[in-house]
């Protein structure tokens, strides 16, 4: 019955896996639109977040930007030896971004985003063959980041500052495939965790060896967030099993990976930019997965094995006129799930996005920036080992965004 528990704990998979899994690089309108490219690029305040060494290259004093992204995804189960097959039915998930930069002089500037990466959540179908694994999952997180950054010459910068994270999730599964109450109700089990905090730094380094080409270095370390006397609570657990399962609470450690990125930017012509970004996700730091239950459960372990990723951004920005800029862009996303752990949480495979966005000059002072991306996940064989659980799984998402730019 201990293994029954175990699944119920990938409350933790989902707050660090979900970002590998079901990760929407969303954290700025303009970047997006570009393929998400954005470590040699210094065009507007999204540079807090993108490379902070390039807030000394804006030409405004200060700027703010905000932005909502709109996000519709859909995951599809099928087992062709069972003929089982099931899809999710999930909210449409909206993250945000704020970026504020600010010149304090000739060399030194400052900033602060505050923004979403990792907050969107995932519904399957009620009693679904895979419940009692997940039934649904929301995972809820915010980043605060102060930053500062100092031009050390007209071709060098630095920028650098903690990560505040604070964060809630919420998952539910079912306890076995078949276990009911006296009234003919699944058992299921629900964990939730919130205001679960941690702490990390994030760096940045950018050239401009000629006025055409600017190099580009970010890095963001490793964040665990740590979870400690959160809830687990048991409903429909029959009479006879409720002695072993009461409500309790449990302690865990959750991992988000470190990130290096590095950008490259080149302006072909006065009006026309070309940027290239490498993105590397450290998830190998994810091995284990160790809940520490206040009850007769224990503790439980759990084998991850994640791989690091790589993802490849390219994108492209032309300037049509005073009023009119356009963008376009591709990215390819490397899965960090490893064969054999494939959890209905985190059925995505490889996956390609298409983005394009846009910019209207309202004013000298206000730009409104759209985006559009389009995900295109490879169909897969997944299995869950620990489970003996597995299917084929096909996924698509799309999102629509929208922010403004304010300079001052």
């Amino acid at each position: 019955m201990k293994k029954i528990i175990l699944a119920a704990a990938s409350i933790c998979i989902a707050s660090s896996a979900f970002a590998g899994g079901y990760r929407v690089s969303l954290q700025g309108q303009k970047a997006l639109g570009m393929g998400h490219a954005g470590a040699a690029m210094s065009e507007s305040a999204e540079t807090v977040f993108f490379n902070p060494a390039g807030m000394t290259q804006l030409e405004s004093d200060m700027e703010i930007i905000a932005g909502i992204t709109l996000i519709d995804g859909q995951t599809i189960y099928q087992n062709e030896d069972t003929g089982d097959s099931s899809e999710t039915d999930s909210p449409i998930g909206t993250p945000i971004n704020i970026y504020l930069s600010k010149q304090h002089s000739d060399q030194l500037s400052y900033g602060v985003g505050v923004y979403t990466p990792y907050g969107n959540s995932v519904e399957w179908k009620k009693d679904w063959v895979g419940s009692h694994i997940v039934n649904n999952i929301e995972l809820k997180t915010v980043y605060i980041q102060p930053t500062i950054a100092y031009q050390l010459s007209d071709q060098y910068s630095i920028g650098l500052g903690p990560i505040l994270v604070s964060g809630l999730v919420e998952y539910n599964s079912n306890l076995t495939s078949t276990l009911v109450d006296s009234n003919g109700d699944r058992a299921n089990a629900t964990l939730s965790a919130s205001n679960v905090t941690g702490t990390g730094f994030n760096f940045g380094f950018m050239a401009k060896p000629s006025d055409e080409l600017s190099i580009g270095i970010s890095y963001r370390s490793e964040i665990t967030l740590e979870a400690r006397d959160e809830e687990a609570d048991f409903e429909n657990v029959p009479a006879t099993l409720q002695a072993i399962y009461p409500d309790t609470t449990f302690d865990a450690d959750l991992v988000l990976p470190a990130e290096l990125t590095i950008g490259l930017a080149y302006h072909l012509s006065e009006n026309t930019v070309i940027a290239f970004d490498i993105n590397r996700a450290y998830w190998s730091a994810y091995e284990n997965l160790d809940i520490q239950f206040h009850n007769s459960v224990g503790l439980a372990e759990k084998p991850r094995n994640y791989n690091d990723a790589t993802i490849l951004r390219l994108g492209v920005q032309h300037k049509l006129d005073d009023t009119l800029t356009i963008r376009g862009g591709i990215y390819s996303d490397e899965s960090p799930v490893s064969d054999g752990h494939v959890t209905p949480e985190t059925a995505r495979n490889d996956n390609i996005g298409l983005t394009a966005g846009a910019t209207f000059t309202m004013s000298e002072n206000l730009e409104i920036d759209v985006s559009f991306l389009y995900l295109m996940f490879t169909e897969f064989d997944g299995t869950y080992d620990a489970q003996s659980f597995g299917g084929t799984y096909n996924s698509a998402a799309t999102s629509i965004g929208a922010g403004f730019n304010y300079k001052f």
